[in-house]
């Protein structure tokens, strides 16, 4: 008589079940902070439910947009540092959200690793969570996918999803003109973008992530960790006082390829690169990595993480209003006609 086998589960294949229900308990007060007007529904369901009208619209455009956090992540998982990759999910996606005029309303995230760890990933989880209240966004809805043999054990990935709204007819770029102002709002660090290059030049320069930040307090991998900036309602209250007629996010292709992006054929922009001060972590990058200035501004926001194309005549009053909300602001120069963007001056 043979033996009858042992049933396998699903945890002999290496998916805790489990594990993520405790994950969903574990998350729930983080996701509970972001209720704003309009939830309708919490975790736990197939979908999420919201309501635009009970949000305060009337006649409401939906926006969307979804990202990720890139080579970052890497970083992030060599360290143990994982903290604020979750900001930087939700800045990468509800910073364009607003550059189209637009206010972020919900988040769902999804998050897929080889093993499920409940610690790191609530850690992260709760990240999310801190970047949808600072944007004043909902955290609806999401997905954890345990997948093994598709991530080494302890990798992860990350990606967002973002909707918001606006009233019809207030879309933005709009008015865009010659003479109108460019203020840069200030970075903190390199935010979310080229890093396949930043841990290339850390490579070439032979620091390991626990070495001394050449260029500020703490280790290099802290130091390069720092979460991507969030310019959501900064920015909407600039749009909301007037005079604003674009937005653009500095993210990969830098300044020169994203600005472009919101300025109407026929127009460029020309830019003082002498008006600011490139930040430590850009030096170190542009010394260590022998890169030529062109290189820097394709590639890195180079200090500058959003920049506000506004009228002439309303320039000092938005950046009065901007600074009194805690925004690093430069005046870095004006709408032209042509086409790109020219720079004047060299970075310093």
């Amino acid at each position: 008589m043979s033996q009858k086998k042992n049933g396998i589960t699903y945890a002999d294949a290496g998916v805790d079940i489990d594990a993520g229900n405790a994950l969903v308990d574990r998350i729930k007060p983080a996701a509970k902070r972001t209720t704003r007007p309009g939830v309708m529904s919490g975790l736990g369901g197939f979908g999420a439910l919201f309501d635009l009208k009970a949000a305060g619209y009337s006649d409401p455009v939906l926006v969307a947009a979804t990202d990720g956090v890139g080579t970052k992540l890497r970083i992030a998982i060599d360290t143990g540092h994982v903290d604020g990759v979750g900001i930087d999910l939700v800045a990468m996606c509800v910073n364009d959200l607003v550059c189209q005029g637009a206010e972020p309303l919900f988040f769902l995230d999804y998050f897929a690793t080889g093993r499920l760890e409940t610690e790191s990933a609530a850690r992260i989880v709760e990240g999310i969570a801190e970047g949808c209240v600072r944007s004043g966004a909902a955290l609806i809805g999401g997905e954890t996918a345990e997948m093994p043999g598709m991530y080494p054990d302890g990798d992860f990935d990350l990606a967002g999803f973002a909707v918001g709204a606006m009233e019809r007819g207030a879309a933005l770029p709009e008015g865009v003109g010659e003479g109108d102002v460019l203020l840069g709002l200030a970075s903190d660090g390199v935010h979310s973008n080229g890093y396949s290059l930043v841990r290339k030049i850390v490579e070439m320069s032979g620091l390991g992530w626990g070495a001394d930040c050449p260029w500020s307090d703490g280790t290099l991998g802290e130091a390069l960790l720092a979460p991507t900036r969030l310019y959501v309602t900064q920015a909407l209250a600039a749009v909301r006082e007037g005079g604003v007629h674009a937005l653009a996010h500095i993210t990969g292709g830098g300044l020169t390829e994203n600005l472009p992006r919101v300025l109407p054929e026929g127009l460029g922009a020309r830019i003082d690169l002498g008006s600011w001060a490139l930040p430590g972590v850009f030096q170190w990058l542009r010394q260590e990595g022998g890169m030529d200035e062109a290189e820097m501004l394709k590639t890195f926001n180079c200090g500058i993480g959003m920049i506000l194309v506004v009228e002439a005549g309303r320039a000092d009053a938005l950046t009065a209003l901007l600074e009194n909300v805690g925004e690093g602001v430069t005046r870095l120069g004006h709408v032209v006609s042509g086409e790109g963007v020219t720079y004047e001056g060299a970075l310093r």
